[in-house]
């Protein structure tokens, strides 16, 4: 993934940002498909598992495009945040969308579970995205943001050291 960047005054490059009501919005909506998931898997695991893919796309869309052109994203942009007040607060998009690609993954998982006759692992992976998706949403916590700075160090630490990587990786 490359960091997208914006030019501020003075002509220094700046993260791209968006505001912080943006993705925890997005949580919400991602919460209701997932707990969805998990009802509709009590009834018709294709059911869930159809479910599941269509928000595994979503998460596809954030990870590769980012928030602001994800489908939750384009959402909050043209019917919620022209009815709030002025961004008080914004966050880094690098970290939303590696945040979305865990997402993907866990979904991938599950509908892969459901598609293949083990709903366990399809509930279980829709539980795990779930949880996640509601600390983000209720609380603020991103726990895929909160990985980032640790697999951002180690994609960093291999490009300006990779002889010192490679020796610390045959280990």
């Amino acid at each position: 993934m490359s960091i997208n960047t914006q030019l501020a005054p003075g002509g220094v490059h700046v993260p791209d940002q968006v505001d912080v009501r943006g993705p925890r919005f997005a949580a919400w909506i991602t919460s209701a498909v997932l707990l969805v998931v998990l009802l509709a898997s009590a009834v018709s695991t294709a059911a869930a598992g159809a479910i599941l893919a269509a928000q595994a796309a979503v998460f596809a869309l954030g990870a590769l495009r980012g928030p602001r052109r994800h489908p939750y994203g384009k959402l909050f942009a043209t019917l919620v945040a022209p009815r709030l007040g002025p961004v008080t607060e914004r966050e880094p998009a690098q970290p939303l969308r590696f945040a979305q690609f865990i997402g993907l993954l866990f979904a991938i998982a599950g509908v892969t579970g459901f598609a293949f006759g083990a709903p366990l692992i399809g509930v279980i992976a829709a539980a795990f995205a779930l949880t996640a998706a509601f600390l983000n949403a209720a609380f603020g916590i991103c726990l895929g943001c909160q990985v980032y700075p640790l697999v951002a160090h180690v994609r960093l630490f291999g490009r300006l050291h990779p002889q010192q990587a490679q020796t610390e990786a045959g280990r």
